[in-house]
């Protein structure tokens, strides 16, 4: 007789902590990825960008340069150029290698919460609580946006970029499209302040955070409500959300100390993993593996998955 084949194994999720690193740059506000998931940038309060291995847990280079705490950073598909936003209004295009200011893009009236390359890395996207999105050319000595979204009615908190859209989440609690190729413009109601919003992996989807408490996935093209995840805490702070590496959880920063993570599909709470007292002010997910990064205070933690075994340790 055959025996049923074996269920197949769920996906592991991240919760076993490898590393936690003592930033020293004051508070930590983000902790983004490269685009290859081998190194990461830490945004601290004390002006600075600091690029790491985490794994390893080493520093690899400051930048100094913004006037004002560093709110965002992203770093290119070709790992070259990174650029930032801040306290001082300012939008930072920074050579990786040489850790000099390329270009300091001014003209936002408030505090820069999130930054992004286009695919290209071309064009950086800088939105602030001055309620725009402004699009500055990276090879232009022009010192002028060379587009300014301007549609949001509060301040924007979170913006991301694929080939052809830019999704933006605003404290108007409303989540914008916009399609580059056609020239339109979506939006779609959360009614709550929006603190972060991301694509799926597939690009199917937008998880919209709000400071309800409540994650909503949304079918990026009908704006259709496809699932609700709650149980975590977030009515003060800008916290981060995002989809693990394989679209199977979506996962959250808490005002608890705790990050969340919910299973995509049924919607139920699959891990309250603890990062320490606090407020888990960011996080982020490696583009291909489970492993988490999650900052509180002023240091970062590196999470992996049960079974992984470190290069070099003991079989």
């Amino acid at each position: 007789m055959a025996f049923p084949e074996p269920k197949p194994r769920g996906p592991e999720l991240p919760q076993k902590q490898l590393k936690t690193l003592d930033c020293g740059q004051g508070a930590v506000r983000a902790v983004r990825f490269n685009v290859d998931g081998n190194y990461c940038l830490t945004c601290g309060s004390d002006k600075t960008l600091k690029l790491w291995n985490p794994l390893r847990g080493t520093l690899l280079r400051t930048y100094s340069g913004h006037g004002y705490e560093v709110l965002d950073a992203a770093g290119s598909f070709d790992n070259s150029s990174l650029c930032s936003g801040g306290g001082d209004k300012a939008v930072v295009l920074w050579d990786v290698a040489s850790g000099q200011v390329v270009r300091k893009f001014r003209g936002h009236a408030g505090k820069v919460n999130t930054v992004q390359f286009n695919e290209e890395a071309t064009v950086i996207l800088s939105g602030s609580i001055d309620s725009t999105i402004r699009c500055w050319d990276c090879r232009s000595r022009k010192p002028e946006p060379i587009q300014t979204l301007d549609e949001a009615r509060d301040g924007i908190s979170s913006v991301k970029v694929s080939d052809h859209e830019v999704l933006a989440g605003s404290v108007d609690g409303r989540v914008r499209r916009y399609d580059l190729r056609m020239g339109q413009l979506f939006s779609d109601y959360v009614g709550s302040p929006i603190t972060c919003i991301c694509f799926s992996r597939d690009g199917q989807c937008t998880l919209v955070s709000s400071l309800d408490s409540t994650l909503r996935l949304l079918d990026k093209d009908t704006g259709e409500l496809l699932g609700e995840y709650t149980g975590h805490k977030n009515k003060e702070y800008k916290l981060d959300c995002c989809l693990s590496e394989r679209d199977t959880h979506v996962v959250s920063c808490s005002e608890d100390g705790k990050v969340f993570f919910w299973d995509l599909v049924e919607g139920a709470l699959a891990l309250a993993l603890p990062v320490g007292p606090g407020v888990v002010q960011s996080l982020a997910y490696h583009p291909m593996e489970p492993c988490l990064l999650t900052a509180i205070g002023g240091s970062i933690q590196c999470w992996r998955e049960e079974t992984y075994e470190a290069e070099g340790a003991p079989g």
